[in-house]
């Protein structure tokens, strides 16, 4: 299948030279480059496929040592920008658009609502720095990593929870199997639980149960893993290495049972660059890789050979992210009506909200609040507009309260059918283990 219908959206670590670029993956022509723009490894993502997020570090102007911006493909020469508390790395955000994660070199994490720009919550949540932010397949859980190894999954609806206090209650796993700085996070669900595979600079690809936290399996390899992705159309995990080669092993934990050309104990070694793998991702034509070469890849997995070999301008890439062509032209106003979907600026700071007894409404501590006039006189603000403010507020949170209500309810859903699934395979481990004594007393 070709890739006339996708873009790749290309971005380097540092501002002078590279920057960020769209490409045709096609020809390897350059149809946009923000100079200006440079992220981190993980800090460039894509929201609800009409957005592009980055994450900036050192950017000029901000008080906190970094920035985030984020550009409409549509009009991506007006970008948005927000200056959080302090410099943010690694970014992620659920499918449907709703919820930004960031991950700071302090160790913080932040939790934004990006229709809204509120900070919804920001906690401790390592005590090295944040390399990565990943969320769930199914958006239920958070999943952070460290540079000293560890990786930590936190509860999405105990971070929401605006009566929550500490970060303790949303804290579901917190696991140090790795060695070295964690390179890599990704999650997928299969017919039997969903698991979270993670690479490291120590050679290792751990396999880890969501459900139960145990550790389902582990991959060695003899040179540091740089960067990990799963090719869903044959269920493969590659994973780039210190070397430039990119290997891939068949995945038969947890994922879908697919016809597959790739046996379970092949390993697939695919040769083109000279220098590390620093991104994978994959699009229509197949898996593509960027390697600090200065190149990027696209392979045909099946063949081992390269499809589209794209030489870039001098600087690290960092990003590689998958665009559809469609989403930089122009929305009719049909489209905009019919599928509205807006970010704002990031808020710096927490909303202060005094809670009353009735939960979900805000307390105004006076009706009567004074301005400041153009001469310096204060007045009272009438008593029909501060109950105007407290009418607003009011809907604001019951509007809140609704979205949560529903995301509530897919989880909920999602945890069932995991239950049943796993219940199903226990019963048919011991129908099948029954049917092996049996079979041995009569043979005996």
């Amino acid at each position: 299948m070709g890739s006339d219908g996708q873009l790749l959206v290309v971005c380097g670590d540092k501002s002078i030279g590279l920057g960020l670029k769209i490409l045709d993956m096609s020809t390897g022509e350059d149809l946009l480059h923000l100079p200006n723009c440079a992220s981190p490894s993980s800090g460039l993502i894509c929201l609800r496929g009409q957005f592009i997020a980055a994450s900036q570090i050192n950017r000029h102007g901000s008080v906190g040592g970094g920035a985030i911006g984020i550009w409409a493909l549509n009009k991506p020469q007006q970008p948005l920008w927000s200056y959080p508390l302090e410099a943010i790395g690694p970014l992620s955000c659920t499918k449907d658009g709703t919820y930004l994660a960031g991950g700071a070199f302090s160790g913080n994490a932040y939790l934004w609502d990006v229709t809204s720009g509120k900070l919804l919550k920001t906690w401790r949540a390592h005590a090295k720095t944040l390399n990565r932010v990943l969320f769930s397949d199914d958006d239920s859980l958070l999943i952070s990593s460290s540079d000293d190894g560890m990786i930590c999954v936190w509860s999405l609806i105990s971070l929401l929870d605006v009566e929550g206090t500490g970060s303790s209650l949303s804290l579901l796993h917190s696991w140090s199997a790795h060695e070295s700085t964690i390179t890599g996070l990704l999650t997928t669900s299969g017919n039997y639980f969903p698991v979270l595979v993670s690479s490291s600079l120590d050679g290792t690809c751990k396999v880890w149960d969501f459900i139960s936290g145990r550790l389902v399996q582990s991959l060695v390899h003899h040179l540091a893993i740089t960067s990990i992705f799963l090719y869903q159309g044959e269920g493969i995990l590659f994973y780039g290495s210190v070397n430039g080669h990119v290997i891939g092993k068949k995945l038969d934990v947890g994922v879908e049972e697919e016809p597959s050309s790739i046996a379970s104990d092949q390993l697939l070694e695919l040769k083109g660059h000279s220098g590390t793998i620093t991104a994978l991702t994959s699009g229509q034509a197949g898996l593509i890789s960027a390697s600090e070469d200065n190149t990027i890849c696209i392979w045909d997995v099946i063949n081992l050979t390269v499809i589209q070999r794209i030489d870039v301008e001098k600087g690290k890439i960092t990003n590689l992210v998958v665009v559809q062509r469609s989403s930089m032209l122009s929305t009719s106003n049909h489209r905009r009506a019919s599928n509205q979907y807006t970010v704002s600026s990031l808020d710096k700071y927490p909303q202060l909200i005094n809670s009353s007894k009735e939960k979900g409404t805000t307390t105004l501590h006076s009706l009567e609040c004074p301005q400041q006039m153009s001469d310096g006189q204060k007045v009272n603000m009438p008593v029909d507009m501060a109950m105007q403010m407290k009418v607003e507020t009011s809907m604001e949170n019951r509007v809140w309260a609704t979205k949560m209500a529903k995301h509530v309810m897919d989880i909920n859903k999602y945890l069932q059918s995991c239950l049943l699934d796993l219940m199903q395979q226990r019963l048919f481990e011991k129908d099948t283990k029954r049917m092996a004594k049996k079979k041995t007393r009569v043979q005996s």
